[in-house]
């Protein structure tokens, strides 16, 4: 494909809005544009990218840093749109809102007698933690929705230090949206002062480590009463108990107890589905040096960038339009920036764009009958004859990609 039919665009400067290297490059290249639209190069690039996915394992040969799971595979990103948990000792992976960690008891006292108490103005776990002056793992959090397919009020109940994962809730009921004011007074609840104790016509569903936190302060559904030591199995009844908290950094991972960490990610395939703009974002993040990017052969949109150096006594054009020919004639996928541009912009167009080797037909090589190619990481440029140009090429492509950076 000729550079003009891609009507690509390269820009000098990085985008001021560039959050990342790898953006940066893929709009100075012309891959995108700064408000993140995909132009001509960057739909070749993907749909290459979309040609590699028909083997589903193709990711894991592009010598990216992944992290993954059975069902979906991330890549580490501080502008990532997908947070997830991950435990470095033992590799666990998973998304923020689905992931489990080991619970801690707060005690095993024994149970005491339940005792209502006035708690005017404790309508908050902070507020009530600090009236009784208790911490937040000993109080009961109340949290009321109504389930969508059948109307039924759900009455959730979670450790005051702990946070809901809605995500996990709905996998386990259904989906469900917030109760209404009337719902909950139906049920026997009170707004700010509930608990599970006393309701009727509700399913109520609790976090697993509950059944293991004895004497909890928890709503009297009275305003401004509360309850102190509430036990579930003896003053209430759950009809489902079950892992509903959403994990946090530092946490204990359930496999393995080492500390889990929380990562910003882009989600790259989830379920044998791919992203492929995602993919080639971390393409872009990986695999780039100071001057632009630096794919691997199995992922470059093109394997050659084919340049002419306009000379004086050879028709350098002419040449290099017959090594063009040739190349694709034996399956080599060629960009050919054929304009009549410095030789300076054309190798820095080269470096930007990224593909893994780049061909130079210059009016000087050309008298000894050579043509400069040069691999997109090395160093070294080769003087190959023109007719061995397309054999060398083809066992370059062959070579092994050591995906370096």
């Amino acid at each position: 494909m000729k550079y003009a039919e891609l009507k690509i665009q390269t820009q000098r400067e990085a985008p001021n809005n560039a959050q990342t290297e790898g953006f940066a490059f893929l709009v100075r290249a012309g891959y995108l544009t700064r408000e993140n639209e995909i132009l001509p190069l960057g739909k070749q690039a993907i749909s290459h990218i979309q040609n590699l996915s028909s083997d589903p394992s193709f990711l894991f040969h592009l010598t990216l840093p992944l992290l993954h799971n059975k069902t979906e595979i991330y890549f580490s990103l501080s502008t990532g749109s997908t947070e997830i948990v991950h435990c470095s000792s033992c590799n666990y992976t998973e998304r923020l809102e689905l992931a489990q960690f080991e619970k801690t008891p707060f005690s095993q006292e024994e149970q005491l007698p339940i005792e209502k108490v006035l708690t005017p103005d404790c309508n908050t776990i902070e507020s009530l933690a600090n009236f009784l002056n208790i911490p937040k793992e000993k109080t009961a959090k109340a949290l009321m929705y109504t389930r969508t397919s059948d109307n039924q009020f759900i009455f959730v109940v979670v450790r005051g230090d702990m946070t809901l994962s809605e995500a996990k809730l709905k996998n386990i009921i259904g989906e469900v949206r917030m109760a209404t004011a009337e719902e909950i007074t139906n049920a026997g609840a009170a707004a700010g002062f509930a608990s599970p104790v006393g309701l009727k016509n509700a399913l109520i569903v609790m976090d697993d480590i509950i059944p293991q936190s004895p004497n909890l302060a928890a709503g009297a559904n009275e305003d401004g009463y509360h309850l102190l030591n509430t036990n579930c199995g003896r003053d209430y009844s759950p009809e489902i108990a079950a892992d509903l908290i959403q994990a946090k950094a530092g946490e204990s991972c359930i496999h393995c107890a080492s500390p889990l960490a929380t990562l910003p990610t882009l989600n790259l395939a989830a379920r044998s589905e791919f992203n492929f703009e995602n993919i080639l974002l971390a393409l872009a993040e990986t695999h780039h040096d100071e001057k632009g990017l630096t794919f691997p052969k199995s992922a470059a949109p093109f394997d050659v960038y084919l340049m002419h150096i306009p000379g004086k006594a050879v028709n350098t054009v002419e040449k290099a339009e017959g090594i063009y020919n040739a190349l694709q004639s034996a399956g080599i996928s060629v960009l050919f920036d054929d304009r009549d541009e410095r030789a300076g912009v054309k190798f820095n167009d080269a470096d930007l764009i990224g593909c893994p080797i780049r061909v130079t037909v210059g009016e000087k090589n050309l008298k000894d009958g050579n043509i400069e190619i040069k691999e997109r990481t090395d160093k070294a440029n080769q003087l190959v004859p023109i007719e061995d140009a397309t054999s060398f090429i083809k066992a370059s492509i062959l070579a092994p990609n050591l995906g370096t950076m």
